[in-house]
């Protein structure tokens, strides 16, 4: 990135982080934006792709450039790591807005992910969570209660390190991602409006031995993470 770009790019981050530019505020035409920042559109053009990586800004072809609401959260989904932990890797606060554990019956679905009996007890995790106060996620966790049988549903915060306080190492996970309309309850639980594309993830943990240990269902903002997949080419065979 050429200096003046830089230069563009601290500028305007600097406009949409002191709420100076509004979330959904339309950016004014190329030229015209360019010739108030004194910058070739060359330089601006540039800038803008950066801030568009960055999650501070949305290009749409035939609708302009828009301030996001928030700064997109970026993940590869190649690490398998918890959602505070992804927030908190942007340098951003990781928070729950509302919590509530319980234990109950697994029922079909989550019997047949978890392998266990439906009438098996699973200890149940929903809650709300936050960047630095913004509700991006709403998320439900479900390991089988015999995993854990020392965890006390009111103490029962971080999934995996109390899988790991067990003894039970998660080596993999297999996830199914899938476009969501937010419906009542959702749109309640995130601030939004109901119908807002969310993007849902279900997934499954495994052990080193394929014993599956954490089935999760996770609901996101769409516009508060930008998700990248690593693909290899169709000539690179498989390990």
């Amino acid at each position: 990135m050429s200096l003046r770009s830089h230069r563009v790019v601290e500028h305007l981050r600097g406009l949409i982080t002191e709420g100076r530019l509004a979330p959904g505020e339309r950016l004014p035409p190329e030229p015209v934006l360019a010739d108030r920042l004194g910058v070739s559109r060359t330089t601006l053009r540039e800038a803008m792709r950066t801030l568009a990586e960055e999650g501070y800004v949305r290009r749409s072809p035939g609708a302009g450039t828009h301030v996001m609401r928030r700064p997109a959260m970026r993940n590869t989904l190649e690490r398998n790591f918890g959602v505070s932990h992804l927030i908190e890797a942007f340098g951003l606060e990781a928070g729950t807005a509302e919590r509530e554990c319980t234990r109950e019956p697994a029922g079909e679905e989550l019997a047949e992910a978890l392998a266990i009996d439906p009438l098996d007890e699973v200890l149940t995790l929903r809650r709300v969570r936050t960047a630095n106060g913004d509700r991006v996620v709403y998320s439900i966790d479900h390991c089988p209660a015999d995993l854990v049988p020392d965890a006390e549903p009111d103490r029962f915060g971080s999934v995996y390190k109390t899988l790991g306080d067990a003894g039970i190492e998660v080596h993999h996970g297999v996830a199914r991602l899938r476009p969501w309309s937010a419906d009542e309850f959702l749109a309640e639980r995130l601030q939004t409006a109901r119908g807002a594309l969310l993007l849902e993830i279900w997934q499954i943990d495994y052990t080193a031995d394929d014993r599956p240990v954490l089935a999760s269902r996770e609901f996101h903002l769409a516009d508060a993470f930008d998700i990248s997949v690593y693909r290899r080419g169709p000539g690179i065979p498989d390990a």
